[in-house]
């Protein structure tokens, strides 16, 4: 199996720098060009949000036309979130506003899930949307090897995550959870650098096979899952540098944890456990008495079996 991460590692990473801004353009241009979307997922980011939306707009759709649409999805933002979105150019739609017929749940994954519903290009690239320090190279960088490899199905960028002044020390979660989760039970995903990261691109065509976790377990859940659907050969990572943003308390991590944890769990138990259960006991008059409660395990399916979803696509 290591030798196997080895190859991989030496075929499907890469830098930024390996595919220039022209031959991306060539490539998107092309008879078989692919539109390309990107997806920012908010709430409560209006000190970061508009600074990414305006690099993107002036890089890679003013200057270039590398993408061809720029949404934001608001979850709830109590801020100014949506006004400073809009302000710098992107097209920002309310969760709740999509797929009005299933309610909607709290929950990163739960955005994710829904942008497919109205959001049209055939690359669909995800970005945080707390990033500091923006380069448009977080999304032209994991989007050229889909727009010039057509073997390639899923992209995740890879980068230094600083803590503070310290170098190297941001992702927690990844190297307390998903590194050793990924080691231990899917080996061959064990070359990927930032498994938890916001920022990849994925064809649509996969997207819309795979089921989507509501909560912080997506990222972790649609690598793990793309794997087993297309194979390690058609997922890669590329190097962007450097990932500023802002870092969460102790509490919420654990809690990220937790979900990261069960969506592992999940994936690992899926062969006989449909959906888990708790059981625990009160006494009663009669001695111990068993009570049965669902594990939240909520997990939205395949985009294409949404009616809406296959509907639109074929308008």
């Amino acid at each position: 199996m290591l030798e196997e991460v080895e190859r991989w590692l030496t075929r499907r990473s890469w830098s930024a720098a390996d595919r220039p801004l022209d031959r991306l353009l060539d490539a998107r241009n092309g008879a078989n060009g692919a539109s390309v979307s990107v997806v920012l997922p908010a709430l409560n980011e209006a000190e970061t949000v508009g600074d990414i939306v305006t690099t993107i707009r002036r890089e890679l759709m003013e200057k270039v036309r590398l993408v061809d649409e720029l949404v934001v999805i608001d979850s709830g933002s109590t801020d100014a979130t949506t006004e400073v979105a809009r302000r710098a150019g992107a097209r920002v739609v309310h969760r709740d506003a999509i797929l009005p017929r299933v309610p909607a749940v709290p929950g990163k994954g739960e955005v994710l899930w829904r942008s497919l519903l109205v959001t049209g290009g055939d690359i669909v690239c995800f970005i945080d949307a707390d990033l500091k320090d923006f380069s448009a190279d977080f999304v032209s960088g994991i989007v050229g090897p889909l727009l010039t490899d057509p073997s390639v199905q899923f992209v995740k960028a890879m980068y230094d995550r600083p803590f503070g002044d310290t170098t190297g020390q941001g992702g927690r979660v990844t190297e307390m959870v998903a590194r050793p989760l990924l080691n231990l039970h899917w080996p061959q995903l064990a070359g990927f650098v930032q498994p938890l990261g916001g920022e990849y691109a994925v064809r649509r065509s996969l997207l819309e096979r795979l089921p989507f976790p509501v909560g912080y377990g997506v990222e972790l859940g649609l690598l793990v899952d793309a794997l087993h659907t297309v194979g390690l050969d058609a997922l890669a990572q590329v190097d962007v540098g450097v990932r500023k943003h802002r870092h969460q308390d102790g509490q919420a991590l654990g809690r990220m944890a937790a979900s990261i944890y069960r969506t592992a769990q999940l994936r690992l138990s899926r062969g006989h456990l449909v959906r888990p259960s708790l059981t625990q006991f009160e006494r009663g008059e009669h001695g111990f008495v068993p009570h049965t409660y669902p594990v939240d395990t909520e997990e939205r399916p395949p985009m294409r079996e949404i009616e809406e979803y296959v509907s639109r696509r074929a308008a």
